[in-house]
């Protein structure tokens, strides 16, 4: 059993550190959407902004959105000319995918200070790209409605998780190996 445990280290490592950092962000994302009740920004901070953001983006596209909290639906509907496109829940605010994206690059850490910057810039990626796509995906929808399925379940998913999995290829390419001495 020693054995197994010695040949496989990194493999159970990054299996570790990666659960451990999904569970530990993940909660405290929890406690945050717990806290959060109430507040000012409905449904939550993230959540809010995203929304006003992606309306900013439409706006300068010439969309003209109306946005409205709407408490019964659990998040922020834009319109476009009085016509439903999206409603903003808490899960569009990508926070998830960043605790995802964050968990695994923690898993592969290097120096703090590369890990740090790298983490940060992407983050900030995943944010910009996810403020288009909801953006994007509310064009879309008002002007295929007949695509919704495809569209928000499959096209604009893959592109957040496709972004994703690129900047983890990215990450785990700029990695140093270890040389066998040091294993």
């Amino acid at each position: 059993m020693k054995d197994i445990f010695k040949k496989y280290k990194a493999v159970i490592r990054f299996v570790a550190v990666f659960l451990g950092s999904y569970l530990a962000l993940s909660i405290l994302y929890s406690l945050y959407l717990k806290a959060s009740t109430g507040s000012t920004y409905f449904p939550d901070y993230f959540t809010n902004l995203v929304a006003r953001q992606s309306g900013a983006v439409l706006n300068a596209f010439g969309y003209d959105p109306v946005l409205r909290d709407v408490p019964q639906a659990g998040g922020v509907y834009i319109t476009i000319k009085n016509s439903y496109s999206v409603n903003i829940v808490e899960g569009c605010n990508a926070i998830g995918v960043v605790i995802l994206f964050t968990s695994f690059v923690i898993s592969f850490a290097e120096s703090f200070k590369k890990t740090a910057l790298f983490l940060l810039s992407g983050m900030v990626l995943i944010y910009t790209v996810n403020i288009l796509r909801v953006s994007f995906l509310a064009m879309a929808l008002y002007k295929y409605p007949a695509y919704q399925e495809v569209l928000h379940g499959v096209v604009f998913p893959a592109i957040i998780y496709g972004m994703v999995f690129i900047l983890w290829i990215v990450w785990v390419r700029t990695i140093k190996p270890k040389s066998n001495q040091e294993s």
